[in-house]
């Protein structure tokens, strides 16, 4: 593993490290050249998280025109990727058991490729948004998965690696919105071929996981028992705690666990409403940030830049945060600080739009840094690679849940109330709540423990 990370002192439960199938006896550590590739393979993965959303978004007047698509339809546009989220991502933990969390990723990638290259050609809005929800499908599973990997092969550097992913996906997030247009132009105007491009760096993110699957006996790590209570901390010098060899060259049969109760966890519940109320603010800013600042009456090209800029803070902050995040006992801290500067964001949105129009696109660029915080909570709320890929589906699919209608409804307060100053004020009143339940989720305590004694 990266060894220039291995002194960081996180604060996640690991357990003891069986051997994987066909491994060394003594729990030997994956090979080093399949723990390069997969943090190649996750890095290339995260750049693929969101192109698909915001490249339709920065093309979706050509779009419209070419297919004839209705303005409604338009509008419900915004709010099909958390509903595929949400509906898709309860079926990545049960694929991962059944095919293995690489495997699963690696196939996601594949079905974003696909979608990417199909929907421009279809011809229709049906043809357009059944391919749009393939490509969705495979961003939700690996939206669910990708923790999952980090806590099975870097159970020490949760922090540095969530930080590594999140600032790819943030990278991803905004090269996609920067360059789409400027692409399109280059290619010829067309619209199809400017949606389609970005199929090829999705095939890119199959490449490195395909000899990791072809090798999997003896290079991926071998999954903890769900029922497993054992957990390991790094010590005051970030130092871990000596792992159980294994008693054979083959992992012992694993007895069934008893499945894990999430929904009787309140830290789960209140994972679930921050990572649903954070995305519910990331779509808004997606969608609605840049008319706001058009509508104040900067261009529409400077409207762009700021956009771009709100998007590019998550890039370094998104390193940062959970690498500090992995440093506290509670991340209640880090929770009220993006919230903090949220509301500071909107205030100035709502009183001084235009004057200080940068000012308030940093703020909120900072404020929509509470994703990759999310996920790294997601990591350290349970003990085992199990229990991650449970909390992370839930989290993950209830929170999309509630992000559905926030877009919806901001799009509504504008066009009833003909301004911004009730859309803003939603926004706002919405931080407070994201602030409350960050904070509980933000309690050192796992969700296997907690619904072990809801029992």
């Amino acid at each position: 593993m990266m060894g220039g990370m291995a002194s960081e002192e996180t604060r996640t439960r690991t357990t003891p490290t069986q051997p994987a199938a066909g491994g060394k006896t003594g729990g030997a550590a994956p090979r080093a050249w399949a723990t390069r590739l997969v943090v190649l393979g996750i890095m290339l993965s995260a750049l693929n998280l969101r192109p698909a959303i915001t490249s339709l978004g920065a093309l979706l007047e050509e779009v419209r025109d070419g297919l004839g698509m209705s303005g409604s339809v338009a509008g419900l546009l915004t709010s099909v990727p958390p509903l595929c989220f949400a509906v898709f991502g309860v079926t990545a933990p049960r694929l991962a058991r059944r095919f293995g969390p690489v495997a699963v990723v690696c196939a996601g990638m594949a079905a974003i490729a696909a979608g990417l290259v199909i929907r421009p050609y279809t011809g229709s809005t049906a043809g357009f948004l059944a391919a749009s929800a393939l490509a969705l499908m495979g961003i939700a599973v690996s939206n669910v998965l990708m923790p999952v990997i980090v806590k099975r092969w870097f159970p020490d550097r949760v922090g540095s690696m969530t930080g590594l992913y999140s600032m790819f996906l943030a990278f991803g997030t905004s090269i996609a919105a920067a360059a789409t247009v400027p692409m399109t132009r280059a290619l010829g105007g067309s619209w199809q071929s400017g949606l389609t491009v970005w199929a090829f760096l999705a095939v890119a993110a199959v490449v490195p996981w395909l000899p990791v699957l072809r090798d999997r006996g003896t290079a991926e790590p071998a999954v903890p028992r769900q029922g497993a209570t054992t957990a390991s901390r790094e010590s005051e010098h970030g130092a871990s705690r000596p792992r159980v060899p294994g008693a054979s060259r083959q992992a012992p049969a694993e007895e069934p666990a008893p499945a894990l109760r999430i929904t009787r966890s309140r830290t789960a519940w209140a994972l679930a409403v921050f990572f649903g109320l954070q995305a519910t603010a990331a779509y808004i800013t997606m969608g609605w940030m840049a008319q706001i600042f058009r509508d104040s009456g900067v261009s529409a090209g400077t409207a762009g830049l700021l956009l771009a800029v709100t998007m590019v803070m998550g890039v370094p902050l998104a390193f940062v945060i959970p690498r500090l995040a992995t440093r506290l006992p509670h991340q209640g801290s880090i929770v009220l600080a993006l919230g903090v500067c949220g509301l500071a964001g909107y205030a100035g949105l709502y009183f001084a739009p235009a004057a200080g129009a940068w000012a308030w696109a940093v703020l909120l660029g900072i404020s929509n840094c509470s994703f990759p915080l999310a996920l790294t909570m997601v990591g350290m709320r349970a003990k085992t690679g199990a229990g991650v890929a449970q909390l992370s589906a839930f989290a993950q699919s209830t929170g999309y849940l509630i992000s559905i209608p926030g877009p919806l409804l901001v799009g509504v307060l504008y066009q009833s109330s003909g301004g911004w100053g009730l859309p803003i004020a939603l926004m706002a009143a919405l931080m407070v709540p994201q602030m409350a339940v960050g904070f509980l989720a933000g309690r050192d305590r796992t969700v296997e423990d907690e619904a072990a004694s809801a029992r």
